[in-house]
């Protein structure tokens, strides 16, 4: 765990400062102001690390207690490479009045003795089982049978297309498990994914493995993923191959992700020059379930950044639904789960403008050591109550295999529990 030269928090309380989207022109301002300061010796660019909760009337309570709208540290520490080899860097913000020259001796020592470190820690590649885990959801199925009929109801009666519905799980493992090596797991289980970890006090972590990424720029290029369709992975490669075949001749998924890619086409339009977004969607296979995927490219015009770009397209139809604000409004009234960061963008941004967010999806959120998993289903014309509820169950295998080990995963059902492996 690394500590942070300084916090950026940028929030808006609802009906004040101009609208939605505030949060993301405030963390920009105060971005700007901190990473514009000079840095005393050449290395990667300094980078602010963090996101924002998935709506603007969050608020910070309950498991969400130390996650407000927005929140951002810059890292004393970090490591950019992998095991061939990388760049480490130690930073620290300095007065005006002290000697940058002063300063780099002790931070060179530092970076020596962290080296060291990291070159004696073991490459362990064993088999991992972590033990039993204790399930419960936390909305039942009647219950959720009835959000998903309401959100029918409303797109029967043009009210709206899609509706991104979410619920959760709590877990709890046998023993206690760090929050760094539940993210190894993940990122050991799911090498195609985008996994995160943030911890903004100790005790109370965001961890997770996002199949996309709502945006990433890079010199004003700018480059997203439209995921949206889903089927499970199959027991043998000819029933993943007929899965996949299914999926990607099925009227409802394609509907549902052109959906996805014609609203985020749109909501770019204003901010960019030379936009493609393809049409044809291709497979995305992940761990234990595939989707329908197409990439959204584009050159930012001047002035336009990685967070100007977010404002626009957050929430996408693929967390939300469309069209958004409607959506929203149903969301609100019906779901079951405050949200807090789920399905919120979390990600990098550096003084530039350039950064890569993705959503917070396949995630969980833990209190000293209580964990709550986080899995939603897109409902549209033709959603069955019981496949979208079969659907979460495949989204929450994720993080619980990662919570029980890469070994044999046990599930004990608790009340109004179910097994993680009956999708």
């Amino acid at each position: 765990h690394v500590g942070s030269e300084a916090v950026v928090r940028a929030a808006r309380e609802p009906g004040q400062g101009g609208g939605r989207g505030d949060r993301f022109a405030a963390v920009w301002e105060l971005a700007r102001t901190l990473l514009g300061t000079p840095v005393a010796e050449s290395g990667p660019p300094p980078r602010l690390f963090g996101g924002f909760s998935f709506s603007d009337d969050h608020k910070a309570e309950g498991s969400w207690a130390e996650f407000p709208q927005a929140y951002f540290i810059l890292p004393s520490v970090e490591l950019i490479g992998g095991r061939e080899g990388g760049v480490l860097t130690v930073r620290r913000l300095i007065k005006d009045s002290q000697d940058p020259a002063a300063v780099l001796p002790s931070l060179k020592a530092e970076v020596v003795s962290l080296g060291a470190e990291l070159a004696s820690v073991p490459c362990d590649e064993g088999e991992r089982t972590h033990g039993e885990v204790r399930v419960r959801s936390e909305t039942d199925q009647d219950e959720w049978t009835s959000m998903v009929e309401t959100a029918l109801c409303a797109i029967e009666g043009k009210e709206l297309l899609k509706v991104v519905l979410a619920r959760a799980l709590s877990a709890s493992p046998v023993r206690a498990i760090d929050p760094v090596e539940l993210g190894l797991e993940l990122w050991r289980q799911n090498p195609d994914s985008h996994v995160f970890l943030f911890e903004p006090s100790p005790g109370h972590v965001l961890v997770g493995a996002a199949p996309e990424t709502i945006v990433t720029v890079e010199a004003g290029s700018f480059r997203a993923t439209a995921v949206a369709g889903s089927v499970a992975r199959g027991a043998s490669g000819e029933e993943e191959e007929a899965l996949a075949s299914k999926l990607l001749t099925s009227e409802k998924a394609r509907r549902e992700h052109s959906l996805c890619v014609q609203d985020m086409a749109e909501r770019l339009e204003a901010l960019v020059d030379r936009m493609e977004a393809v049409s044809e969607p291709h497979l995305l296979r992940l761990a234990s379930i595939q989707h329908l995927e197409s990439d959204v490219t584009a050159e930012l015009r001047p002035g336009e950044t990685v967070l100007s770009a977010l404002r626009a397209l957050h929430p996408t139809p693929a967390v939300c639904g469309f069209p958004r604000d409607k959506a929203l409004a149903l969301l609100q009234k019906e779901e079951a789960t405050r949200r807090g960061w789920y399905a919120g963008p979390v990600g990098w941004l550096d003084g530039d403008g350039n950064g890569v967010f993705v959503p917070a999806l396949r995630s969980a959120v833990a209190v000293n050591g209580r964990w709550r998993l986080f899995a939603g289903a897109g409902i549209v014309s033709g959603s069955d109550p019981q496949k979208e509820w079969n659907e979460t169950l495949i989204k929450f295998q994720p993080v619980l295999k990662a919570l029980s080990g890469a070994g044999t995963h046990q599930a004990h059902l608790g009340q109004e529990g179910e097994r993680e492996g009956e999708a």
